[in-house]
């Protein structure tokens, strides 16, 4: 079968919701995640994004994309005002309901009751949670910048509290999202499940890659396919 080559011509002329869809899938699978906030008057609102992106570990910081619109952004004003916001992993048990959360609701409408999640504050964070979610995470608002070639506005927060199941955190910091049953998004509707390879050595030049266990120690190639074959069905 011949592949489809697409000029910006081609682009140009393709139907708005046509485009939309095929220019989403092209950056590949991305991360599915629910954003937390509130108002001053503690009125709760969700969000589905999949736009988050790591910026940094010290400081720990994460970004995501708000697009431009007439309408207003209950996201956006949340976070300008109250300064804090929450990052929430989507499992696959409640896909459904994350995915819902792109509606358009009015404002006095909170999203969490509207599809059936569950608010969570803890002690010392003022953002909700999702309840939910296997990984959980608090940040504090930092910087919004502008993209000037389409005026979205990038949202930049630090990493100030983390929730997320001993199971999954492993020896040497690495974090196994698979074992938390999460998904991840291609498009603007397509969900997916994953399944890992391996996890690879520290990459040098002129030296071979070896795989590493999932808890991070140095194993065989031979050692890996013996595990695969009798341990990972």
């Amino acid at each position: 079968m011949k592949d489809v080559t697409l000029a910006k011509h081609d682009l140009q002329t393709m139907d708005q919701r046509h485009r939309t869809r095929l220019i989403n899938s092209l950056s590949g699978f991305k991360s599915a995640n629910l954003i937390g906030t509130c108002d001053k008057e503690g009125l709760d609102n969700l969000a589905v994004i999949s736009s988050v992106v790591h910026l940094g570990s010290n400081p720990p910081l994460f970004g995501f994309i708000v697009r431009p619109s007439e309408s207003r952004r209950h996201t956006l004003e949340n976070i300008l005002e109250t300064k804090h916001f929450t990052i929430n992993s989507i499992g696959a048990e409640f896909v459904r309901k994350a995915h819902q959360t792109s509606a358009r609701y009015p404002k006095p409408i909170s999203e969490f009751n509207a599809v059936g999640l569950t608010p969570y504050y803890d002690d010392v964070f003022p953002a909700p949670f999702v309840l939910e979610s296997p990984l959980k995470i608090g940040l504090t608002f930092k910087e919004k910048i502008t993209i000037e070639s389409n005026q979205t506005q990038m949202l930049i927060g630090e990493v100030i509290t983390i929730h997320a199941p001993k199971r999954a955190m492993m020896p040497d910091g690495y974090l196994d999202l698979e074992a938390l049953d999460l998904v991840t998004i291609s498009g603007l509707d397509s969900y997916h499940v994953t399944q890992r390879l391996h996890r690879l050595s520290y990459a040098k030049p002129h030296e071979s890659l070896f795989p590493l266990t999932r808890e991070g120690n140095p194993t065989s190639w031979e050692a890996f396919e013996f595990n695969l074959t009798h341990f990972d069905r």
